[in-house]
C-alpha cells in the first residue's frame, strides 16, 4: 500500500464557557482552527510501530491497537511546538491516527477514537478543527461526570459541536509565540484546573454566556471583525479572572505584557492568550497584516523576549490527506 500523508493546522483556544460546578455543563470550549502552523505525518504499513518521536510512538501504538493492524512506519514532516497553546498533542495524536488508518485504507471515526488516545478530555475544539476547521464552540461535558477529577482516561466522549462558522477569507490571526517557559500540561494542568474549578465564580460563566450568544456568535455569522474581536477579548479576560490565582494574573507572564501592548495597536482586535499560553493572538485583516506583524515585533522587543511571529487565515477545512 502507498504512503499516506495527513496534515493538520494548529488551533487557538479562546477560553471555556464555564468552570463552575454550580452550572449544569462544565468546560465548553471556544476556539478556531488555523491554516498555519501545521503538523504533518507520513505513514506506511509495517509489521511493527516504527517512529523516532517518543510521543508520536505512544499515539501510534494506541492507534495500531484500536485499528487492529500489525504496525505502522511514521515520519513527522512538520511539527507543532509543544505546550504553547496550539493544541499540539491533539493534532499530533489525530494526525497519527488518521495517517495510520489511511495506510491501511481504513476510515474510522476520528471523533469516536480520540478518547482512546487520551484526547478531548476537556475541550473538543482540537477534534472539531481537525475534522472541519473553522470557528467552533463545543457543548462541554455534564458537570456530574467532569467535576474536580476527570473520568478515567478514555471514559468520555468528545463534546459535540454546537456552533461552527467559516470566518471571512480576508480575516487574519496574528500569532505571537514568545521564547519562554511552555504552558501547563499533564498533571500540572490537572492540578491547576482542579484548583480553578473548586473556586470558580459561576457569575463569570453567566457573563460569558451573554457575550457568546449575543455578540460573538452573531459577529461570526455576519462576518463583523470588530465585534468578533471585542467578544473574544472579553471572553479571554473573563476566563483569565478564573485563572488569575494559579497563573499569576489574568494572563500568565509575559503574555500579559504582550496582550497589553498588542491591545493598544489600532490594527488589532480580539487580543488574548491561547489556552495556558504563552502564545498570544490578535485578529486583523489582510490589509493590515504587515502592520500587525510590526506591532508584534515591537511588543516582543518591549517585553525583552525573543519570539516567533506569524499570520494565518482561519482554517476553512479540517486535516488534509494525500
Amino acid at each position: 500500500m502507498p504512503s499516506v500523508t495527513v496534515s493538520a493546522g494548529a488551533r487557538l483556544h479562546f477560553g471555556f464557557q464555564n468552570l463552575s460546578l454550580a452550572r449544569e455543563r462544565l468546560y465548553g470550549g471556544i476556539g478556531v482552527g488555523l491554516e498555519e502552523p501545521r503538523v504533518t505525518v507520513a505513514a506506511e504499513p509495517a509489521d511493527a510501530v516504527r517512529v523516532e518521536d517518543p510521543l508520536a510512538e505512544e499515539y501510534a501504538r494506541r492507534a495500531v491497537g484500536r485499528l487492529d493492524v500489525p504496525g505502522v512506519s511514521l515520519a513527522l514532516e512538520e511539527r507543532l511546538p509543544r505546550h504553547v497553546g496550539f493544541g499540539s498533542g491533539t493534532q499530533l495524536a489525530l494526525a497519527v491516527l488518521a495517517a495510520t488508518a489511511g495506510a491501511y485504507d481504513l476510515e474510522p471515526s476520528i471523533r469516536d477514537l480520540a478518547p482512546a488516545l487520551g484526547r478531548a478530555g476537556r475541550s473538543g475544539i482540537g477534534v472539531a478543527t481537525f475534522e472541519d476547521g473553522g470557528f467552533v464552540v463545543d457543548a462541554g461535558h455534564p458537570t456530574g461526570r467532569f467535576t474536580t477529577e476527570p473520568p478515567a482516561e478514555g471514559d468520555w466522549t468528545v463534546p459535540p459541536v454546537v456552533a461552527r462558522h467559516d470566518l471571512p477569507d480576508s480575516w487574519r490571526f496574528l500569532v505571537v509565540v514568545p521564547d519562554v517557559e511552555p504552558g501547563r500540561c499533564g498533571e500540572d494542568e490537572d492540578a491547576s484546573l482542579r484548583s480553578v474549578i473548586e473556586h470558580a465564580d459561576p457569575g463569570i460563566a453567566d457573563d460569558i454566556a451573554g457575550v457568546l450568544t449575543r455578540k460573538l456568535l452573531p459577529a461570526a455569522t455576519e462576518g463583523r471583525l470588530e465585534a468578533f474581536g471585542e467578544a473574544v477579548s472579553t471572553i479571554g479576560h473573563k476566563n483569565g479572572a478564573w485563572y488569575a490565582d494559579v497563573q499569576g494574573g489574568v494572563f500568565r507572564p509575559p503574555a500579559g505584557e504582550l496582550v497589553d501592548a498588542l491591545a493598544s495597536s489600532p490594527v488589532l482586535t480580539g487580543v488574548g492568550q491561547s489556552s495556558w499560553g504563552p502564545t498570544v493572538y490578535g485578529v486583523t485583516d489582510d490589509r493590515h497584516a504587515d502592520e500587525a506583524v510590526v506591532a508584534a515585533r515591537d511588543a516582543l522587543e518591549g517585553t525583552g523576549v525573543e519570539g516567533r511571529v506569524l499570520v494565518s487565515r482561519a482554517a476553512a477545512e479540517g486535516a488534509t490527506r494525500g
